[in-house]
């Protein structure tokens, strides 16, 4: 069984897209993506942006943990 580069490339960002969902890290790609198929007018926020953003809805959420 013999696999191409790009085959190989692109299973590798699918399992790290799936390992960073399964921990809750932020995928700018897939945010980027989403964006473009569903508000294609809308200016897509920095990377840095939307790490800052995501870390803020994961932690300013008032009652959201148990400690």
């Amino acid at each position: 069984m013999r696999f191409s580069a790009r085959a190989i490339v692109a299973r590798a960002a699918g399992v790290g897209s799936l390992l960073r969902h399964i921990i809750g890290a932020p995928d700018y790609e897939c945010y980027l993506t989403h964006l473009a198929v569903h508000h294609p007018d809308a200016t897509p926020l920095s990377r840095e942006a939307f790490a800052r953003d995501a870390l803020a809805r994961r932690y300013d959420r008032p009652g959201s943990r148990c400690c």
